[in-house]
């Protein structure tokens, strides 16, 4: 396993390495034992599994708010999509901030997103599926989001006309936002 830095203190890709030949590959994407090597300390009780049917498929950005808060694992098993990270913690320099990689099962790239960071993904091509671990269970209570086209954080997701859920279009502005992370 490698880590790579982003642009973002404490979130990495991580690139597996992947054993491959005429059958496929196998590969070891996620050990304990590895990330603490690396000096990484999670310990993931939730595994969450999303399909996106169609190509363009916009999900987030979403956080879980105070001591609901999580990092995930994130990683694409079948198709592509960018996915972005978004600096949340408002005592941060970098809030406000994000980060996008694209992840695909072609690549195997996972993106691990430490805690007070928001989450989403556009999805690249028809059937995407993605795979993720969060450290904390979710909590319906807890949950937060903003809005995927907010000015202030001006990500370019790359489409200009998503396929979004009614309940991500109804989702606030940063500036109007309760973050709580």
């Amino acid at each position: 396993m490698e880590l790579l830095k982003t642009a973002l203190a404490g979130v990495y890709i991580v690139e597996p390495k992947v054993f491959g030949d005429h059958r496929g590959f196998f590969m070891e994407s996620w050990s304990r034992r590895a990330f603490a090597q690396a000096g990484l300390d999670y310990d993931f009780v939730q595994d969450n599994h999303s399909r996106s049917t169609v190509k363009g498929t916009l999900r987030g950005v979403h956080f879980q708010r105070g001591e609901y808060a999580q990092a995930k694992l994130v990683r694409c098993v079948r198709g592509a999509l960018v996915d972005v990270a978004v600096d949340l913690r408002r005592s941060s320099p970098d809030y406000g901030r994000w980060v996008a990689v694209e992840l695909s099962a072609e690549n195997h790239c996972q993106l691990l997103i430490p805690r007070g960071f928001g989450h989403g993904f556009v999805t690249l091509t028809d059937a995407v599926e993605v795979l993720y671990k969060a450290d904390n269970p979710y909590a319906p209570e807890a949950e937060g989001g903003v809005r995927w086209n907010d000015p202030d954080l001006a990500i370019d997701w790359g489409v200009t006309s998503p396929v979004l859920s009614a309940k991500d279009e109804a989702l606030p502005w940063l500036k109007d936002a309760d973050a709580g992370v």
